[in-house]
């Protein structure tokens, strides 16, 4: 008798949800007999996946942070798989959290589950040997910056899509309308300066102070508008500080928040790529801990941009201010460079429109692709 219909589906970060509801509802559809099942969050649970573990449970960020989890995820990895055994699962999505997902990868291999492999890791920027893991163990990679599908095709990864990035399809609607902003839009007004700390109480708890203090001294030579973007995940307490905002938006508002905005203030993460495909020139600045800063300093051999934005443009549109760099006196200078130069300004914000065609990808369905995969999966 043949195994019902099952897929796993991994999202270990919210980000990785974000990008899982950019295809699911059309997947589901397209097998509506299928059941999901692994680690999701609330809006994928919403939708019927049956969650083994919270995305909460599973995000980190940083070395030291992530260390500290390291007899969980091995307890998860373990229970995952059980998981898979004891449904007879033949096919799986993993969405980015390489570090995890690629040891799971492994496992399901052996198992003779299909992998499909959705935002491939980042091995061209460090651990570039991952790229023969992808190849043994993988069915399909779903590369979403321009670059990629190349980059992992030239080092043995056959089988790669080159997709329209989650954010393109997050925002589509939206991004339609978006025009090239002008330096000439605020020189009859105020300027209007945007705050985006992270999507994370640890960044938001470091990196707000810091914004705070560039702030008030921004506001010693300028006259400007302040608004910040508040993510729901980040307890409430940690948005406290002594600004005035004009304007206060949450995660679900980011569109209306660009539109506002003149410029941003940006922690380095997949914001800075929305910040990219709504054409607001943004200072990105990223403080890790100590820990984190000295271990990375000794595996990460990649010296290139670090920001979404300038990793698809392969060039520093964006100011990247990282560590020590990202400090009050660096941010008012990026952005007083933005306020009294119409031309770099306007060169930026020119450039930045170009964002929404090099992110198209290929011309195929995605969920389609998938629920093949799915179907033919327990065909064989």
């Amino acid at each position: 008798m043949k195994s019902k219909q099952s897929c796993l589906i991994l999202a270990g970060e919210r980000s990785g949800e974000d990008h899982a509801l950019t295809f699911f509802d059309e997947l589901k559809e397209a097998v509506p007999d299928c059941d999901f099942y692994g680690v999701a969050g609330d809006r994928l649970r919403s939708r019927g996946v049956e969650t083994l573990y919270d995305v909460k449970d599973f995000s980190g960020i940083g070395i030291s942070e992530i260390l500290s989890k390291i007899p969980f995820y091995f307890k998860a990895l373990d229970k995952i798989v059980d998981e898979v055994d004891r449904r007879q699962t033949k096919a799986a999505i993993l969405i980015d959290f390489q570090g995890f997902n690629l040891k799971l990868a492994k496992k399901l291999k052996k198992r003779g589950v299909k992998v499909l492999y959705y935002v491939a890791p980042q091995a061209w920027a460090w651990k570039a040997y991952r790229a023969k893991a992808l190849q043994k163990y993988v069915h399909t990679l779903f590369t979403i910056l321009p670059f990629e599908k190349k980059w992992f095709s030239d080092r043995g990864v056959s089988k790669t899509r080159s997709v329209i990035h989650p954010l393109m399809i997050e925002h589509g609607e939206r991004l339609k309308s978006v025009r090239v902003k002008k330096h000439s839009d605020f020189s009859n007004r105020k300027k209007r300066v945007l705050l985006l700390p992270g999507s994370r109480r640890s960044e938001v708890t470091v990196l707000l102070p810091i914004y705070e203090k560039a702030m008030n001294l921004l506001s010693e030579s300028e006259d400007f508008e302040l608004g910040i973007v508040n993510v729901e995940s980040v307890p409430e307490e940690c948005y406290e500080s002594n600004l005035d905002f004009d304007k206060v938006y949450d995660s679900e508002e980011l569109p209306k928040a660009f539109e506002w905005a003149d410029m941003c203030v940006a922690a380095s993460g997949t914001v800075t790529l929305s910040c990219g495909l709504y054409g607001v020139p943004t200072v990105v600045c990223y403080k890790l801990s100590l820990v984190t800063e000295f271990i990375f300093s000794l595996i990460v051999k990649y010296d290139g941009p670090v920001s979404l934005t300038n990793i698809t443009h392969q060039k520093y549109l964006f100011p990247e201010l990282i560590q020590h760099h990202a400090d009050r006196y660096n941010i008012v200078k990026h952005l007083k460079k933005w306020m009294d130069d119409p031309k770099e300004y306007d060169r930026v914000a020119e450039e930045l429109f170009n964002t929404k065609q090099m992110l198209s990808g290929e011309d195929f369905s995605v969920p389609q692709y998938m629920a093949e995969v799915i179907q033919s999966s327990y065909e064989s």
